[in-house]
């Protein structure tokens, strides 16, 4: 695999300046209290917010605070504030490798990315010149998609990056014929469907098939409450994996939850098609998450040049999606 050196800028640019200099300033949480940050909640938070309802019924007092980016989340749980969060693997993998007291502890969603273009790409090589939409320039989709660029394409092809941070304006560009080629969520990819455009788009590649291995979105903690609070941190994994494993196991449960706790971000008309992929490929599934898929994950990164080396013991607790699958008999 060739290095990326501007996927290493792009990332390393977005560790916050001064992050570990703010440690400890929070409450820190207790063993009946904590606090959730969540990236603006979409559908992937869905299983979680179900969790903290779940641990609420039992009795602890639970806090969701929404963050603007995962950077912000992973100073959050650096300072004490949040205890918990859910999103971009990749800030709290950089924070980690600075010494930061965070430990990945269970999956968030598998890699639902995919690279979709229109009628002017039919693969990679295509793409050079052409405007490609990105989140951001430290966005985890960024960084696969200029990974696989790096090792796809032609030597020499190029995109022009242009950075559009909302989905649905990359989705309605790439109808418009504006930009070239995208990475899109599942969720995007449902709603495009339903559009005689979208269907006409390519998908170019799917990140699930491209990086196997990867573990782009997961659930992270501030490693001081879960050594002085196991139980509060085993009771939200035990009931995410049980969210997710209901989420598989019975048809229309994600349809359910997603209107309820996010009753204003999809239509009506499109809740069904948009969860049925994540149904149909099993993307939920936080206790799957093993040493190896850890591992695959620290390897990405230290290829982009964006941390440094290190050890699965490093960077996870994997200790309470163990329990659970101890207890439970296998994962969801």
């Amino acid at each position: 695999m060739r290095r990326s050196r501007s996927v290493a800028a792009a990332l390393a640019s977005v560790v916050l300046a001064g992050l570990l200099t703010a440690c400890g300033s929070g409450d820190g949480g207790s063993e009946r209290s904590f606090t959730v940050a969540l990236t603006e909640p979409d559908i992937t938070s869905v299983p979680l917010m179900e969790a903290v309802d779940q641990v609420r019924a039992a009795g602890y007092d639970v806090t969701i605070e929404e963050t603007a980016e995962p950077e912000l989340a992973v100073e959050g749980l650096i300072r004490g504030d949040y205890q918990f969060s859910a999103e971009a693997t990749g800030p709290a993998l950089m924070a980690i490798s600075r010494g930061a007291p965070v430990r990945i502890v269970a999956d968030m969603v598998g890699n639902q990315w995919a690279v979709y273009g229109d009628a002017r790409a039919d693969d990679c090589g295509d793409l050079d010149g052409r405007a490609f939409g990105i989140f951001s320039e430290g966005a985890m989709a960024t960084a696969m998609v200029r990974q696989w660029i790096e090792e796809t394409c032609p030597k020499g092809a190029r995109p022009q990056y242009l950075t559009i941070g909302d989905s649905e304006t990359r989705a309605q560009a790439l109808l418009a014929g504006e930009i070239t080629a995208t990475a899109l969520e599942q969720s995007d990819v449902a709603h495009l469907a339903k559009s005689a455009k979208g269907r006409s788009l390519k998908r170019l590649a799917d990140f699930r098939q491209v990086f196997p291995g990867l573990h782009p979105q997961t659930v992270y903690a501030d490693a001081d409450y879960l050594e002085q609070h196991p139980k509060p941190a085993q009771a939200l994994i035990d009931a995410l994996i049980d969210v997710q494993r209901k989420i598989n196991q019975r048809p229309g449960h994600l349809a359910g939850l997603i209107r309820e706790h996010l009753p204003d971000t999809y239509s009506e008309d499109t809740v069904e098609d948009i969860a049925a992929p994540y149904v149909e490929a099993k993307l939920f599934n936080a206790g799957a998450l093993t040493p190896e898929g850890v591992q695959d994950t620290i390897d990405f990164f230290v290829d982009t040049g964006a941390i440094k080396p290190m050890d699965v013991a490093d960077v996870a607790d994997l200790s309470f999606v163990d329990r659970n699958r101890r207890k439970k008999g296998g994962t969801s």
